[in-house]
């Protein structure tokens, strides 16, 4: 008897075989891992993503993203620079790492035009930095942290990986980097993975 559409997907279209991998995953490397297959098509189930597929204007920037992956930042959001005449976007990453890893991609706001706002275990913070425009209306901000603090996001975590992997992401670093300039793309990334692979 063949599979039903219920016993292959959840109910987002995720593919359920796909997220037996993220069982298993208890590591920020295992995660990255996950994620960088995924950002190149190899997975259809992400973590914490209720989509099959990732946006469009990933689309460019998805195999710098899973080098970042590989290279000790799981990612979580992020999207290109862009600048039309009614719209604006300033490049960013966001994504948990090693405290080791987080004080070299700290130490960007501190060399480079880059901004860093690292978030430590267990905070709770909340800023509001600009980052996406649709007209004079700001759509989208970074500052806030989304480290799983709350036992209900712990318990999510959960659900989406495993509960090793939750706890450990509570216990991780939350990293946002973000490039002033709206609209540039050929910066950020490069800078980052830059600063990840001098991480001990």
């Amino acid at each position: 008897m063949e599979p039903t559409e219920a016993e292959i997907r959840d109910q987002f279209g995720r593919r359920l075989e796909d997220k037996g991998a993220w069982r298993q995953a208890i590591t920020l490397a295992a995660a990255g891992e996950l994620t960088a297959r995924w950002l190149e098509g190899h997975s259809e189930y992400q973590a914490a993503t209720f989509t099959v597929r990732y946006d469009a204007e990933t689309e460019a920037i998805a195999t710098e993203l899973a080098a970042l992956n590989r290279n000790g930042l799981f990612t979580k959001e992020s999207q290109p620079g862009l600048r039309t005449e009614k719209s604006a976007q300033r490049q960013y990453v966001t994504g948990f790492c090693s405290a080791e890893a987080a004080v070299e991609l700290l130490a960007l706001s501190t060399r480079t035009e880059l901004v860093t706002v690292a978030h430590a275990p267990g905070e709770a913070s909340s800023a509001a930095i600009p980052v996406t425009l649709d007209g004079d209306e700001v759509v989208t901000v970074l500052g806030s942290s989304e480290t799983p603090v709350q036992e209900e996001q712990i318990l999510d975590w959960a659900e989406e990986t495993n509960e090793t992997l939750a706890l450990l992401l509570a216990d991780s670093w939350y990293v946002e980097i973000l490039d002033p300039v709206w609209g540039r793309n050929d910066v950020l990334l490069p800078a980052v993975l830059a600063a990840l692979t001098v991480v001990p």
